[in-house]
């Protein structure tokens, strides 16, 4: 008896071995042509391609291109057309195959339709079929076939990229808005200023007690530079660089600088910036005698001694400094052939008053990459 089980039991290791020693056996799978309708790729390319990306999901043993070839040729076999079940079954039993891809792909207006299937060679039926829409897109060919191949055999997917290749309205990016190029609009500007409050006053005070005899609205010109530094569809992001020169219809030379961050729609032409700004004005120290500004030197020529209550103002006695502002700007760009008309409106929000304005400008240049 204990003779027997040792003889069945090492007759069941012997086959539980011969089992796990045998290598993972994967359906062989064929692709030939796919079918190619208004694209400017080759059935034998689009078949290239899913073979790839059926490598990649490694569910089957796909037949090297190359062996394919050569069995076609040695049977003297016409796959130039050969789409269909009853062609793609019989040229799969020639070359030993035991299922055959096959498949589609036509273009619709602004639609690619992709439609896979894959035949049983043995029972002679579809055994799997996936079609799947996605935006014009040629470039992203080898994306639309991974992703209805990982659909067809259920597999996990990529949910980003199917909705950048498939949905153009959900959100814009540089996938599926590919042809929109950034909005460039670094050119001259020109426009005018307005200051109000106490920066208001001094303008409009008499020079001999610090004003500068102008009045509050001024004509402003300068230059715009930009750089971008992040583009996704239609929205660009951008650093500018903006030299301005402000008063010369007031006898004035009032030179200011804004570097500023922007956000940009590059199909709409909205756009919102921020950013510091400073001005170069002439100022001096000083201090409000009963609502009298009196500088520096005039309250030691009267006092003797400097005074406490130190303050700088605009002064047009003094000498020319520097002064920060931030500066928070929105506008929209008017197109007209290849002539781009930004428009923006500003606001700089200060101590002494509040500073607004509206530019405009313009530029020969179309969009660029």
């Amino acid at each position: 008896m204990k003779i027997l089980k040792l003889i069945s039991f090492s007759i069941l290791a012997f086959c539980v071995n011969a089992v796990s020693s045998q290598p993972n056996m994967k359906p062989k799978v064929t692709v030939l042509n796919i079918d190619v309708q208004g694209l400017n790729i080759s059935p034998e390319q689009m078949g290239n391609m899913v073979r790839l990306e059926l490598d990649k999901i490694q569910q089957f043993e796909v037949m090297d291109k190359y062996d394919v070839k050569y069995i076609i040729q040695k049977h003297n076999l016409n796959i130039e057309n050969c789409y269909g079940k009853l062609c793609l079954v019989e040229t799969g039993k020639i070359i030993g195959a035991e299922k055959m891809f096959t498949g589609n792909i036509e273009v619709y207006n602004e639609t690619v339709v992709l439609s896979l299937r894959m035949i049983d060679v043995v029972t002679e039926t579809i055994e799997k079929t996936e079609v799947m829409e996605f935006l014009n897109l040629p470039k992203e060919l080898q994306n639309m076939i991974g992703l209805t191949l990982r659909k067809m055999f259920k597999l996990e997917q990529n949910e980003v990229l199917q909705t950048q290749l498939t949905k153009k309205n959900s959100f814009e990016n540089s996938i599926n808005t590919p042809n929109i190029d950034r909005l460039r609009l670094d050119g001259p500007r020109m426009g005018f200023t307005v200051f109000s409050g106490n920066t208001a006053d001094i303008l409009n005070q008499k020079r001999n007690v610090g004003g500068f005899d102008a009045s509050p609205v001024m004509f402003q010109f300068g230059y715009q530079f930009e750089r971008q530094y992040l583009n996704s569809g239609n929205v660009q992001t951008l650093f500018e660089f903006i030299p301005m020169v402000t008063g010369l219809d007031q006898g004035l030379f009032i030179p200011s600088l804004a570097l500023l961050h922007g956000i940009r729609l590059n199909r709409g032409g909205w756009e919102f910036a921020f950013g510091p700004t400073l001005s170069f004005i002439q100022t001096s120290q000083g201090t409000y005698i009963d609502g009298v500004w009196t500088t520096k030197q005039q309250y030691f020529e009267k006092f003797g001694s400097e005074p406490n209550d130190l303050v700088t103002r605009m002064d047009s006695r003094g000498d020319v400094s520097a002064t920060s502002s931030f500066l928070i700007a929105f506008g929209k760009s008017f197109k007209s052939g290849k002539i781009n008309v930004p428009v923006n409106a500003y606001v700089v929000p200060g101590r002494n008053g509040v500073r607004f304005g509206l530019s405009f400008g313009f530029n020969g240049k179309n969009t660029a990459k």
